[in-house]
């Protein structure tokens, strides 16, 4: 993982919406805006979804080799986060997930019945003017 910058660890702390692109099981992008947590401390970033929306399965599909791309974007600064990306129902990593997003967005994330956590493990970080 990457040192990063006090400005871009403050930018990622950010209650913004970024956008998350994953694989369709025929190669092709799926990109979709998404609420998120990164831990700079372990290189852990979090999406909450539901486990029968699309990017959730097309995580799923991908195996352990699903590469994904968060991208956060404020006019001319971002910054995209790319790593593998696992996708899981296991109540812990749930409720760490739920506790991140909580104390990032201010209020809980939407709970339908399904609900699973995409995490990625994050092992490049690009970014402009941060």
């Amino acid at each position: 993982m990457t040192r990063l910058s006090f400005t871009t660890r403050a930018f990622l702390a950010a209650p913004c919406t970024a956008t998350l692109t994953t694989l369709r099981p025929d190669g092709t992008p799926h990109v979709t805006p998404v609420r998120f947590t990164f831990d700079p401390a372990t290189g852990l970033a979090r999406v909450t979804t539901r486990a029968g929306a699309r990017k959730a399965r097309n995580v799923a599909a991908g195996g352990p080799s699903a590469h994904v791309a968060l991208c956060q974007a404020d006019g001319f600064r971002w910054v995209t986060l790319e790593g593998r990306a696992t996708v899981t129902d296991d109540p812990a990593r749930l409720a760490e997930a739920i506790r991140r997003y909580t104390a990032r967005y201010r209020a809980a994330p939407p709970a339908p019945p399904d609900l699973a956590v995409i995490e990625i493990a994050v092992d490049r970080v690009l970014n402009l003017n941060l």
